[in-house]
């Protein structure tokens, strides 16, 4: 069966008319790495997401998976040590999301870092995070680090560190994870949002929910029930009545992006604010993106708004850097921000609150998972996974193996191991060539769908004729066809936003295309003329969003 909205129908009867050993509430990186790691234990698993996958903070992150240097500056050594080992098997198991970065952070007189504690900070990060020699850090005189990046301030230089951090597509990583996820047996649906828990004995075994594409109703029922649904964890728990003691705290995280006309940024730099804060500088596909920004945030977690603060912030922050790049507000082509679900600890300010993740579990039997980071997405459902299996040990008498995922190639990752993945993009090419395509979109693909690329290659072979009939290009139509046949890809904003970044890295392509994307949409879901002015305006609104320099809150 294809991972697709086409066959929404039978998803649902599934998820109505099986019992499951695992219910998660909660689509994002943190529910699909619990989702993954439950199924290839022998767990049957449901899971339910009220937006499209990854549409909360796994869509909206700084697009990294790192190791989270500057809390060693807070003394958090055992998160780092924990996600810095864990970024080398992230991309391990998915080299096509997930790229070596190298990063330099330069040192100015009276700035957060010096050159001794940089050097003394990258050695004991390397050796926290257990970085291969060739990734290990390097030290940079003033020279070294302009000739690194010549845009960086010059006044106070003293030197810089050069050390590795990993690239990624977020909302990829959390779709590929999803996919493995299905392709082993999970049940998992966008779009369902639980609104009341069902109960036997005091005990949670299951959820009522809403459709939110046909407004039907459903039911789906679970021996355990988790709770992964990020910022909206605590909604849930007051679904509950468990809402007490810890609390989440939302902080948002903003993110602008310029083109390299502009911002000709040629290495990935981490700076220091003038306020002591440390902010990323990032080239990407011929544009340059800048964050992030760290404030409490108390309003609607599913659209944060870009304030003048924020932008100002982060443009002040480039001419404080790069004092010869000359941008203002009107330079700024996209932006995107999010909101991290932090655990409140009183008198902290944002960016002291601990990233650590932690596990609750209530009276009633629903067992919540709060805070974390990306890069540690699977130790996150490692441990909560062992809790599960130690209780259906316990309370059933049944067994399951241990987790399993550590060396397992996420959906598209399976290349052979990230040192062999340019060996297989180069005998793969000529499959691409094969159906017409040119050595530079096949690689393009390639590098996007990893060992899935082959999949839009036959696609493009077989149906590529349909390209022609909707006037779209015949890249743009293969990743659409795909996104939709084996992405579940529900919405317009669904493919410009979560399954291909375009609506933050290629807006151009998006308000060009929106029109003709929508009409394919339109005709393969049957939408009727309301469904589908209703999808437009929703795009519209969101290029809207992504293309406004700043919307107060």
């Amino acid at each position: 069966m294809l991972f697709s909205n086409i066959n929404r129908n039978e998803v649902t009867h599934n998820l109505e008319n099986s019992q499951y050993d695992v219910l998660i509430i909660g689509g994002g990186i943190t529910g699909a790495g619990i989702a993954l790691d439950a199924v290839t234990r022998g767990m049957k698993v449901a899971l339910i997401e009220m937006q499209d996958f990854a549409a909360g903070t796994s869509s909206r992150s700084t697009k990294l998976v790192h190791g989270g240097l500057r809390y060693l500056k807070q003394l958090e050594v055992g998160v780092v040590a924990e996600v810095g080992k864990e970024r080398a098997i992230v991309y391990e198991n998915g080299p096509h999301v997930t790229t070596p970065e190298w990063m330099v952070l330069p040192f100015h007189t009276g700035g957060t870092f010096g050159k001794y504690s940089t050097s003394i900070g990258l050695k004991v990060y390397d050796f926290l995070a257990g970085v291969k020699r060739s990734e290990r850090r390097k030290m940079l005189t003033a020279d070294e680090t302009i000739l690194k990046e010549p845009l960086i301030k010059k006044e106070g230089l003293n030197g810089g560190g050069y050390y590795v951090e990993y690239r990624t597509d977020d909302a990829r990583l959390t779709i590929e994870v999803i996919k493995e996820a299905a392709a082993r047996g999970a049940h998992l649906m966008n779009y369902v949002k639980a609104d009341r828990l069902i109960y036997h004995d005091g005990k949670v075994v299951g959820i009522q929910a809403e459709d939110q594409l046909s407004g039907g109703r459903l039911e789906v029922r679970a021996k355990k029930v988790i709770n992964a649904a990020g910022p909206w964890v605590d909604s849930i728990r007051k679904m509950n009545g468990s809402l007490s003691k810890k609390t989440l705290k939302l902080t948002k995280g903003v993110h602008i992006v310029l083109d390299q006309s502009v911002f000709p940024l040629k290495q990935a730099i981490y700076y220091d604010t003038p306020d002591k804060r440390m902010v990323f500088a990032i080239p990407r596909d011929g544009k340059t993106y800048v964050g992030t920004t760290d404030t409490f945030y108390q309003h609607d977690p599913r659209q944060p708004k870009i304030t003048k603060e924020d932008r100002n912030y982060l443009l002040s922050s480039i001419h404080y850097m790069f004092p010869t790049v000359n941008i203002s507000e009107k330079d700024i082509e996209s932006s995107w921000a999010g909101v991290r679900p932090l655990i409140y600890e009183e008198g902290k300010d944002p960016s002291e609150i601990s990233r650590k993740d932690e596990i609750w579990e209530s009276d009633t039997g629903l067992i919540t998972i709060a805070g974390g980071k990306l890069t540690g997405y699977r130790k996150m459902a490692e441990s909560i996974v062992n809790l599960i299996a130690k209780k259906f040990k316990d309370e059933h008498d049944r067994l399951f193996s241990n987790c399993l995922t550590k060396n397992m190639p996420i959906s598209g990752g399976d290349v052979g191991g990230s040192k062999n993945f340019s060996h297989y993009k180069e005998e793969q090419i000529s499959n691409g060539k094969k159906a017409g395509l040119t050595m530079e979109e096949s690689e393009q693909l390639l590098s996007v769908y990893g060992s899935n690329a082959p999949i839009l290659f036959r696609m493009i072979e077989e149906d590529g004729q349909e390209a022609e009939r909707y006037e779209i290009s015949i890249l743009l139509w293969a990743k659409l066809k795909y996104a939709i046949d084996c992405e579940m890809a529900a919405t317009p904003t669904d493919f410009f936003y979560r399954r291909t970044g375009a609506l933050l890295f290629d807006i151009k392509t998006v308000i060009n295309n929106k029109e003709k994307v929508c009409n394919y949409m339109a005709k393969i879901f049957s939408w009727s003329n309301k469904e589908k002015a209703a999808y437009e305006k929703e795009l519209e609104e969101k290029i809207k969003v992504a293309a406004s320099p700043s919307q107060e809150d």
